[in-house]
């Protein structure tokens, strides 16, 4: 078994790399100390590196510190702690540990085998709503893109209170520093410490992909328009990760603004919900001592809503790392013109309020009665089914198209996708591609996800997804002899790669026509409807 694991990697590596035959060491030294990692199946891989230190007592709301060195051979066998949260039960991605707030760590994986040139690197960013998420659920393996070689690194980032929280003391504290987005510090921070030491293990330093889903990709969003990430990266992948303004608070930090409470104004309420008043170092000081799990307090993706007079919500714009809201970021042309993959599932998320087919259709003003034919053109009235919908183009689909189009416009190659294949052993169940349900596709761990009541047609379906993000690593195309053509979008086109239940199809897309609806509408309101 091990050998003809070894001659699939070699195989996979004759795109990318020239194999030695001698396997790569198991121990490697970065800048903080030597590792030991592990082999199986032809991969090696190092999990519960530090990557800072850890974000504990008087260093919780502070920017990432480096990770303190060691000496001798530090054991890289097993994940370590996911970051300190409230687990979702229904999560898609279950945790494989326990969290804690000592957990700023990342994993990578690479090919057993030597290769002669530097390999790709791939950079993935988990979600959960900015309140839930680790690197260490299964789904989240790299194995599967080490044997076609890349190296593949996953990392935590605090999340909920930990990762997103203002108070005036912490201002008063540091008035010149980095405040509030605690969690995308430790982003930034990870491709830092990818920078210094991915050639360590086989990486090329020179060609970083990063990619995320929902908060995720949310963060990939950040990453393109943020001054503190330029150089750090030099493609983009984004899975249901929105593109315009309105997902979230995006509260500022200390201005009312919007008509929204500052995000100081919320850590001042959750500051006063645990017994502590004021907004000097005594204040700060016994924030700092709160345990743990009273600042999680229940916060997760079920309950994120029902505690927003304490949660400021996720990112706020602290006018260095989030300068201004993602429109203007993308209409201004301040973002990173680098090869992106950008799209959406079939059955994506979305929330709808509407009562009545009325309220559905309002928001698109002059063209709701071109809005109503293309979401519901057989007149079902279902106002559930259909407001759902036109909330997640809102949300997802139409966004992400917005996204490849500015991109493209910029002249990036961009590349539009819509995952709608639904494993074999669900399609009774949904009638089109739930959010988050691509990630073991892209991935190709749908064994982890399916067990059993995996398909050779799943199986398949993984390979072929898997196969283009790793080629779009390689080059900044997906595309590669023998697989369906992926073109790239233009600045006012629409063609897309769509996976389907019978295989990729690319083309036209077939929500053009609501699509643009929506964008008209978006356009008319200045921001999302």
């Amino acid at each position: 078994m091990r050998s003809a694991a070894v001659a699939g990697v070699m195989m996979a590596l004759s795109l990318s790399g020239a194999t030695s035959g001698a396997p790569f060491s198991t121990e490697v030294r970065i800048d903080s100390g030597a590792l030991e990692g592990a082999v199986q199946d032809g991969v090696l891989s190092f999990k519960g590196i530090p990557f800072a230190a850890p974000p504990v007592g008087d260093l919780r709301w502070r920017p990432p510190q480096p990770a303190p060195a060691w000496t001798g051979v530090r054991s890289a066998t097993s994940y370590g702690h996911d970051c300190m949260q409230e687990p979702f039960p229904s999560d898609a991605a279950p945790l494989g540990t326990a969290p804690d707030e000592d957990c700023l760590v990342l994993n990578v994986w690479r090919p057993e085998a030597q290769t002669s040139s530097r390999l790709p690197v791939m950079v993935w960013i988990y979600g959960g709503g900015f309140v839930n998420g680790g690197s260490s659920p299964a789904v989240y393996d790299g194995s599967q893109f080490a044997k076609q070689g890349v190296v593949l690194v996953s990392f935590n980032y605090r999340v909920g209170r930990f990762g997103f929280f203002a108070h005036p003391a912490l201002r008063k504290e540091d008035p010149k520093g980095l405040l509030g987005n605690y969690a995308y510090m430790d982003q930034i921070a990870a491709l830092k410490w990818v920078k210094r030491n991915i050639a360590a293990f086989g990486g090329d330093a020179g060609n970083v992909t990063v990619f995320g889903e929902s908060a995720g990709g949310i963060s990939v969003h950040m990453l393109l328009t943020s001054p503190e990430a330029k150089g750090l990266f030099h493609k983009a992948i984004i899975e249901s990760g929105g593109g315009r303004s309105g997902i979230l608070p995006m509260r500022h930090i200390s201005d009312d603004a919007g008509g929204q409470k500052s995000a100081e104004s919320i850590g001042l309420a959750f500051a006063k919900s645990a017994g502590i008043e004021g907004e000097d170092r005594a204040a700060l000081a016994a924030l700092r001592k709160l345990p743990a799990a009273k600042l999680v307090n229940g916060l997760n993706m079920a309950t994120m809503q029902a505690q927003g007079a304490t949660y400021a919500g996720g990112p706020m714009i602290d006018g260095r790392l989030v300068v201004e809201q993602l429109d203007q970021s993308y209409r201004a042309s301040r973002f990173m013109k680098v090869p992106l993959i950008v799209g959406a599932n079939s059955a994506d998320i979305g929330f709808s309020s509407a009562k009545t087919m009325d309220e559905v259709f309002a928001p698109f003003g002059p063209d709701k009665d071109k809005a109503r034919a293309a979401y519901d053109a057989d007149d079902t009235n279902d106002v559930r089914a259909v407001g759902t919908k036109v909330a997640m183009d809102r949300m997802m689909s139409e966004p992400a198209r917005y996204t490849a189009r500015t991109l493209a416009a910029a002249g990036a190659p961009a590349y539009v996708f819509r995952f709608s294949y639904v494993a074999e052993s669900m399609r009774a169940q949904w009638n089109g591609a739930p959010h988050a349900t691509e990630i073991p596709y892209v991935f190709d761990t749908v064994a982890a996800k399916y067990g059993k009541d995996l398909t050779p047609k799943d199986a398949a379906t993984a390979h072929a997804m898997n196969t283009y993000w790793v080629n779009f690593a390689r080059t900044g195309n997906p595309n590669s002899k023998g697989a369906v053509t992926w073109p790239a979008i233009g600045a006012r086109t629409d063609a897309i790669m769509d996976f389907t239940n019978d295989g990729p199809r690319a083309g036209a897309d077939p929500w053009k026509t609501r699509l643009d609806v929506m964008e008209a509408a978006v356009s008319r309101a200045g921001s999302q409807p």
